[in-house]
């Protein structure tokens, strides 16, 4: 099923990954929203369950284990073209967890990863859905 110009919404989950006063960030390289950094995160497979998904889609992107704490969004993205016509249109599913492994390295669709201080986060180009998670978990206003 194609990405841009869907017959019907595509769901994916995000993960926002907390380690002391960091969160894990990885910027984009892909569109939508190509190099603004947001959560690891991706489409859920045929067969997989949402939970799977996010420790793949983690895997997949950084590198690092992970352990769900609990879910913590479930949000839309949809994204229209200059005649209107929706261009992207995802239904995602994000939840908040806490890392097994440490050591990053970015790969698959993600061009960088890394953990951001808390008090960095403002410096940093997020995504508006990267924004919204941020304030969930109450780390920026």
């Amino acid at each position: 099923m194609q990405r841009e110009y869907p017959l019907q919404p595509r769901v994916a989950v995000g993960v926002v990954i907390v380690k002391n006063s960091t969160v894990l960030l990885v910027r984009r390289g892909n569109e939508p929203s190509k190099g603004l950094w947001s959560v690891p995160g991706g489409l859920i497979e045929l067969g997989e369950t949402v939970e799977e998904a996010a420790q793949r889609e983690v895997k997949e992107e950084t590198g690092i284990d992970i352990r769900i704490e609990r879910l913590l969004d479930v949000a839309s993205n949809i994204v229209r073209d200059d005649q209107d016509k929706i261009r992207f249109h995802y239904v995602l599913i994000d939840f908040l967890a806490h890392p097994l492994t440490i050591l990053l390295k970015s790969q698959s669709d993600a061009s960088e990863a890394k953990w951001v201080h808390f008090k960095e986060l403002s410096t940093y180009s997020l995504t508006k859905g990267a924004i919204k998670l941020m304030r969930k978990i109450q780390v920026v206003k």
